[in-house]
């Protein structure tokens, strides 16, 4: 099968999307598909800063093309570079055509996917896997009319978990059936410590607490920081690290000195490149990821491969994979308090740090395998690929300048 795979962020963006892709290519490279992939990336000194950007790297097996986003960098003109989405996936089609079309993200990716199927007559397919169901739409009318088009006329929609499924339904007004639920998967063998019981290896020292990914206050990096605050006024001993960029790394700087952190209790090591970052879950012994919302959080399951007890939060895209009390903790968002109180239990009790540690990881290698969920997405190509693309919707959508993403594009 010839798949165009259409992403709206790669390598070098750090981003759970770039993860996503990195695997699922390999999959279907290794299952003899002929994949091509289009990345929108970030070419200008802001976006390269809060994500990492630059053209997407090879991918073996697949021929691979790079946009810049020209039209979101200068102005939050997301409409100029949906036109050269489409304009390059007709490109690629005339050279040698393509069965399936394939968007991560529903807007603006999933949109471009959507115009490029209606006119090449190829089915497509979205994947619904963050902020496209969290808040884009509730933005502006444009970006609204877009997701429900993109709802209800792709050929197929792909989503992390039931809880995502429900927030989207009722925020869109969606159809649930139109949903095929997909979790999120990770490369268990990339992320394993290496030990014989597969947990981190006794160490020295107070326990080492672990935030890794996009460092932005909607995945509650301020108030990890707020509650290592607590943790320090009532005597807890412990050694955390901030891993990764984002929108709000100087204001997470800015607060740990306002409490008078020191480096060596908090430690911001910045932009991780892929290749090192299962070492960097090997030198820790709890992840940390107080999210107010997830699609499905690829650094959890990548926590939990690597032994790691969870600490996390009663949010969609995460409920979906953890429990609370049996292979995670979990509060609820922006209750610093509550997070407080549950970094406290998983530092100062070595057996439930364990015990969350090992039903997670048991789990993990049990039901969140990238070959399954990859083989589980083919068989939607399979069985989408000789259907028609809709046609009756509008290609032109509701004009709404009042959009915040228009001025801060990168946070959408």
């Amino acid at each position: 099968m010839r798949i165009l795979f259409l992403s709206r962020r790669y390598f070098p963006a750090i981003s759970g999307m770039s993860v996503y892709a990195q695997n699922l290519l390999r999959e279907l490279v290794g299952a003899g598909h002929d994949v091509t992939m289009i990345s929108q990336y970030r070419g200008d000194a802001f976006g390269t800063r809060v994500y990492g950007g630059g053209p997407p790297p090879p991918v073996p097996g697949v021929r691979v093309i790079g946009l810049e986003q020209l039209g979101e960098q200068t102005s939050g003109d997301f409409e100029r570079d949906i036109a050269t989405m489409v304009d390059a996936i007709a490109r690629e089609h005339a050279r040698n055509p393509f069965d399936i079309l394939h968007a991560q993200y529903g807007y603006p990716t999933g949109w471009a996917v959507l115009l490029a199927a209606r006119k090449l007559g190829v089915p497509s397919v979205v994947s619904i896997q963050g902020g496209d169901g969290h808040w884009v739409g509730s933005c502006c009318e444009t970006h609204r009319v877009a997701m429900c088009e993109v709802l209800a006329h792709a050929n197929a929609l792909l989503i992390g978990g039931a809880s995502f499924v429900d927030e989207v339904c009722e925020r869109l007004g969606s159809d649930p059936a139109r949903f095929t639920i997909v979790p999120g998967a990770v490369d268990t063998d990339r992320f394993a410590q290496g030990t014989s019981d597969g947990l981190p290896a006794p160490h020295d020292g107070p326990v080492r607490l672990f935030y890794h990914g996009r460092v932005d206050r909607r995945k509650g990096v301020l108030d990890f920081i707020e509650a290592l605050a607590i943790l320090r006024a009532q005597g807890t001993p412990f050694a955390a690290t901030i891993s990764g960029i984002g929108p709000d790394v100087d204001p997470a700087k800015a607060l740990a000195a306002e409490h008078a952190f020191s480096e060596r209790a908090i430690a911001f090591t910045g932009y991780a490149e892929y290749g090192s970052v299962p070492d960097l879950y090997r030198r820790a012994d709890v992840f940390v990821s107080p999210t107010y919302a997830e699609g499905f959080s690829n650094t959890i399951l990548e926590a939990l491969a690597a032994g790691l007890a969870t600490v996390s939060c009663h949010a969609v895209g995460v409920s979906d994979c953890l429990r609370d009390g049996e292979n995670g903790l979990l509060v609820n968002p922006g209750d610093v308090p509550a997070l407080a109180a549950a970094l406290t239990r998983i530092v100062t009790d070595a057996d439930l740090r364990r015990r969350i540690a090992t039903a997670g990881l048991e789990e993990c290698r049990r039901v969140y395998s990238w070959h399954a969920v990859g083989r589980q997405i083919m068989e939607v190509y399979a069985r989408v690929r000789h259907e028609q693309p809709a046609t009756d919707f509008p290609e032109d959508l509701p004009d709404d300048p009042t959009c915040r993403f228009r001025a801060e594009p990168h946070l959408l």
